[in-house]
């Protein structure tokens, strides 16, 4: 997976959060893919509202089902409201959770990988910058 289709995940992802945390009234700054080395967890929340979501099988490198990321992702969203692994953390996981498969949003299963739709790639123009290069920094939606 290149990263495009990468960029086209994570806004699903991000279109997912957003019903969530308006549901259940949390605030996060962004949903960010988790870096390529990082093997120990499958998702990471930051104090300052930062969630980040690991994309790929730690061992294999293929992508990770939806379900899967969506299940993490409700995990992350959880710990905006309780900062730790708590009695009151895991019920209110499984709150978002339930919700999020009540809407349909979270479907486990024998659900296959999601086909991302990447278009081709376009031609660079040598005087445009490429994106993620120095003194490029991408923008946050305020959401909250």
């Amino acid at each position: 997976m290149d990263r495009a289709a990468a960029a086209q995940l994570i806004g699903r992802l991000e279109l997912d959060a957003r019903v969530l945390a308006g549901v259940f009234g949390l605030g996060y700054r962004a949903i960010e893919a988790e870096r390529a080395g990082v093997r120990r967890r499958l998702g990471v929340c930051y104090a300052d509202g930062t969630i980040r979501i690991r994309l790929f099988h730690a061992s294999t490198g293929r992508p990770l089902k939806y379900s899967s990321l969506v299940d993490t992702l409700c995990h992350e969203l959880a710990h905006l409201r309780h900062f730790n692994h708590g009695v009151r953390f895991q019920a209110f996981y499984r709150r978002i959770l339930e919700h999020a498969r009540r809407v349909g949003i979270y479907r486990p299963g024998r659900e296959t990988r999601i086909e991302v739709q990447v278009p081709p790639p376009r031609p660079r123009v040598a005087s445009m910058p490429a994106l993620g290069g120095a003194g490029h920094r991408p923008e946050q939606l305020t959401l909250f």
